[in-house]
């Protein structure tokens, strides 16, 4: 992974949970989210026939299915530039507006770090 010398330790964490979850399942995207007490969920893009899902709004469903009442941080790793309105706005619902999401390439760098509002 390319190193992101300002990234705090817990944030560079949920990015490499992301990027395992991703080259581990073979899928567009890896993502992690961390709740209010600490604990991470992470999850990869489900394609299925009857349901889709990307892998931001995955995590941030395992996270409210296993009780969790706030979102701390979320972390996405795609070819793509940004996180979608649809994953910024799933975070947000859990996490609020100020809850950032660090967007990474599939190597690790982290290319942005946006509010989920």
């Amino acid at each position: 992974m390319t190193e992101t010398p300002d990234l705090d330790p817990e944030d560079r964490k949920i990015v490499t949970l992301a990027r395992s979850a991703r080259a581990r399942n073979g899928v567009p995207e890896g993502a992690a989210v961390r709740d209010e007490t600490g604990r991470t969920y992470v999850a990869g893009t489900v394609a299925l026939d009857s349901l889709r899902l990307s892998a931001l709004r995955t995590a941030v469903a395992m996270a409210v299915a296993s009780g969790a009442k706030s979102l701390e941080a979320a972390a996405v790793v795609t070819e793509s530039g940004s996180a979608s309105e649809e994953d910024r706005a799933a975070v947000r619902d859990l996490g609020g507006p100020r809850t950032p999401v660090l967007v990474a390439s599939p190597d690790g760098t982290v290319r942005a770090t946006v509010s989920a509002g």
